[in-house]
């Protein structure tokens, strides 16, 4: 079985971290949940497929946009946002 690979940009990882508080190293963690849920982003699909990964990190739901680019998963965004743990908890049917 082949290791998953990150990518990302670091300038927007220096960014997000200003923004969101959280590092792209960070939301890799995400990936490992095993009960991580992944849709995909319809409304910033238009250049290339995009998607969400939402899964729990320490005590929240982070969720990590991201697409696939070269076999490899390209970290664009994240954050612990309400919206993503709103689908986690649905999903995993916690109150």
């Amino acid at each position: 079985m082949s290791k998953t690979e990150f990518e990302w940009d670091s300038k927007k990882d220096v960014e997000n971290i200003k923004k969101h508080g959280v590092s792209f190293s960070l939301a890799q963690k995400a990936f490992l949940d095993r009960n991580r849920l992944i849709e995909k982003d319809v409304l910033h699909s238009y250049m290339e497929t995009r998607f969400y990964c939402f899964g729990k990190v320490g005590e929240g739901i982070l969720t990590v946009r991201f697409t696939y680019r070269k076999s490899q998963i390209r970290i664009v965004g994240a954050g612990y946002w309400r919206k993503g743990k709103e689908k986690y908890e649905k999903k995993n049917k916690i109150h």
